[in-house]
């Protein structure tokens, strides 16, 4: 099955049509020029004979044409098989070299056959047109030329003999016309005359003696012109045809005795020159003239053969060109139908089969190249049916592969894997929140590169506790700072090894146990408060009320001056208050109420806190950054302004005279999240005191419960939200709390 070739020598229709057309404007052309060329061989063929000059010019035309045929059609094969070469046709510099090595081999010996050719034929020429032959057909068109004018000078001298001797003898009168017939008779047998006639002035013929051997008599009628001009006084020869003869006349007048003028009579004298005499002198001349007419064509005739010779060489190296065309083809073609299977096979055809006859190499090369894109074509079922075996296995493995990513990327653990040269594997999701770290810039490096060199020790003291595990796995608690915050982790590192036992690298998984510590230090803090607040709080009333009694029985007993027993008494009771405030502070810290949502907006409760905080606190500017696209959202009202409450007294606590406090709200449709955040220009927080900061009894005053905040975070974490906290730029702390807006919590 072959398929037709780009390349291949059928001409487009677009090219083909616009050699259509030059082959018609070289037609145009040469209708053009043709006739310009007829013109011109016109004048120089002018003193031809008509038909001469018409075949002249239909041979001339004839070659030309042929001439020009032959030309148009060796370099239409040239130009075409310049042009494949140019496009890089394949084959076409074998098919240009077949061509040119024929021409050159026909061209030499054809040049060289034309060039002798052309020699011989102008020499040969020339012998025809050589002087000697001329000469001889000039003298012998002269003798016969010669016999008429011979025989004309006879005729008339052979008359004025008779004349003279009519005029002496006095012959013309009647009384000696017998004697003038005697003498005619005489005359004409003695000279061999054809015909003697004498006339007398009245146009009478007196005497015509004649030769009985001639076919003709009568031929001179008195009344005829010759007569007449004879008896004019006009002494004269003509020539007349008579029959298929020749008459070569001599016309004397004869003269009077009395007076020269007078006339008496005309004797005429004529020669018969027979048919076949005529004959041969008018193929003498005809033979002279032919030769001169030949001679002025000389040069004509000379370009006619050459143009014959070249219209033969041009034959040959026709004939030459497409017999190495057609040789160039038998052999290019079948290679240039390999070129193309060979790039469609290339390109992943493999259906292809080429069609040969031939017996020879290309055959045999044909059948090799059929021969092995069958077994191409055969391996590649068999590749693909292999390969579709292999995809459905990649596919199997790229499922699992994917499973796995989803579990490893949703699960709440961090997972890091470290192949056998300590390079980072596998980082998923969770690590990379925790780590804080991108998997994209760590994957490939090594992980001593990646873990910061405070934490190496550790590291490595886990590594080698691995190395001499029997289990091939360790377990730890680590607690390490990440960023401005510590972590709590248990660390489980595993080892990896393939099913022959061959270590392959090392897998480390670790839970973030930072949120649970603090959930269980808070419930402990929770038991230890709420069993404080229940042993305090006992005792508390009895002597607050002790004290209030001694007060009011023993204080009028006491002089004005001796106020000990006032400030003792009042001490105990305010110590007392304070410390039922501190017992009330455990109790609601080891009992938080249940939240009780209802749909609020948090701009209006910010708003609310402030009227009271900016006539308390004039010294303090409250500045307001509020998003009034904040959506209403479901929240405990109390409990949400018990942290605004105690956000700002913090906050005012911490901000000197003319400091600002300023509280904003945004929204973050996308994630539908509402951020609180709590900024002021106070002393802000140390570093070190913020892991601990919402951690209960911690506090930085000295007056301080370590509730408050603890609370806080509480209440924040019973809404679903989170609270963190930072550094105010440029000075001061910044709260930020980040609730969902969710009017179903």
């Amino acid at each position: 099955m072959t398929t037709p070739d780009p390349h291949s020598d059928e001409t487009p229709k677009p090219r083909r049509k616009s050699r259509d057309w030059v082959a018609i404007l070289l037609a145009l052309v040469l209708l053009l020029l043709i006739p310009q060329l007829e013109v011109h061989l016109v004048d120089l063929t002018s003193q031809l004979p008509i038909s001469n000059s018409i075949i002249a010019l239909a041979v001339i035309n004839l070659n030309i044409l042929l001439i020009l045929l032959f030309l148009f059609l060796i370099f239409r094969n040239l130009f075409k098989l310049l042009l494949e070469r140019r496009r890089g046709v394949p084959g076409a510099k074998l098919r240009s070299k077949l061509v040119g090595a024929f021409i050159a081999l026909s061209l030499i010996p054809t040049l060289l056959l034309f060039f002798v050719s052309a020699g011989f034929i102008r020499n040969s020429i020339d012998n025809w047109f050589s002087t000697q032959v001329e000469m001889a057909l000039d003298e012998s068109l002269e003798v016969a030329q010669t016999y008429y004018r011979n025989s004309e000078a006879n005729a008339l001298y052979y008359a004025d003999q008779l004349s003279q001797r009519i005029r002496r003898e006095r012959l013309l009168n009647e009384e000696n016309l017998p004697q003038l017939r005697e003498l005619i008779k005489e005359k004409q047998e003695e000279y061999n005359l054809g015909i003697v006639e004498v006339f007398s002035a009245t146009h009478e013929e007196l005497v015509r003696v004649a030769n009985p051997k001639l076919p003709i008599f009568d031929i001179t009628p008195a009344t005829s012109d010759p007569v007449r001009e004879g008896l004019q006084g006009i002494r004269f020869s003509q020539i007349t045809t008579v029959g298929q003869a020749d008459l070569i006349r001599g016309i004397v007048p004869v003269q009077s005795n009395w007076d020269p003028k007078d006339i008496v009579g005309v004797v005429v004298v004529n020669y018969y020159v027979p048919y076949s005499l005529i004959v041969k002198m008018k193929e003498i001349a005809s033979s002279v003239e032919q030769y001169k007419t030949t001679r002025s064509i000389k040069g004509q005739i000379q370009q006619s053969y050459v143009i014959v010779l070249l219209l033969i060489a041009l034959i040959i190296m026709f004939l030459a060109t497409w017999f190495g065309f057609h040789l160039a083809r038998g052999i290019t073609v079948p290679i240039q139908e390999l070129v193309s299977a060979t790039t469609r096979v290339a390109s992943g055809d493999l259906d292809i089969q080429l069609e040969t006859t031939s017996t020879d190499e290309i055959g045999a090369l044909v059948q090799a190249f059929n021969k092995m894109t069958g077994d191409l074509r055969y391996g590649r079922q068999e590749i693909n049916a292999a390969n579709l075996e292999l995809k459905r296995s990649n596919l199997e493995l790229d499922r699992r592969r994917n499973y796995m990513e989803i579990v490893l990327a949703n699960v709440t653990a961090g997972v890091i894997s470290i192949d056998r040269h300590g390079c980072l594997t596998t980082v998923n999701k969770s690590a990379e929140n925790l780590l804080h770290m991108k998997a994209d810039k760590v994957l490939g490096r090594d992980f001593r590169e990646v873990i910061p060199t405070m934490y190496m020790p550790q590291i490595m003291t886990l590594l080698k506790d691995l190395f001499y595990s029997e289990k091939g796995t360790v377990r730890q608690h680590m607690t390490i700072p990440i960023g401005d915050e510590k972590y709590t982790l248990m660390i489980n590192l595993t080892t990896l090894r393939d099913n022959d036992n061959n270590f392959m690298g090392t897998v480390v998984v670790f839970d973030d146990l930072t949120q649970l510590y603090k959930a269980q230090r808070m419930a402990a803090w929770r038991e230890v408060a709420r069993r404080i607040a229940h042993e305090i709080k006992n005792p508390l009333t009895p002597i607050q009320l002790s004290a209030q009694r001694l007060r009011r029985r023993y204080l009028d007993r006491f002089n004005a001056e001796d106020d000990v027993f006032d400030e003792c008494t009042s001490m105990i009771s305010k110590q007392v208050d304070e410390l039922k405030n501190l017992v009330n502070e455990f109790s609601n810290f080891a009992r938080m109420p249940a939240t009780n949502p209802t749909l609020n907006n948090l701009n209006d409760i910010i708003l609310e806190c402030l009227t009271l905080y900016r006539q308390a606190h004039k010294d303090i500017r409250f500045d307001t950054l509020l998003d009034g696209n904040l959506p209403n959202s479901k929240f405990d009202r109390e409990q949400i302004k018990r942290v605004l409450i105690n956000l700002l007294e913090n906050a005012v606590s911490a901000t000197p005279s003319s400091g600002s406090i300023t509280l904003g709200t945004s929204y973050n449709q996308e994630i539908n999240l509402i951020t609180l955040t709590v900024s002021d220009t106070g002393c802000g927080i140390p570093a070190l005191n913020k892991p601990r900061l919402f951690e209960p009894y911690f506090s930085t005053k000295k007056t301080g419960t370590g509730l408050g905040l603890a609370i806080v975070s509480t209440i924040v974490a019973d809404h679903n939200g989170y609270i963190r906290v930072k550094d105010n730029e440029p000075q001061g702390t910044q709260f930020i709390i980040e609730l969902p807006a969710d009017d179903n919590v």
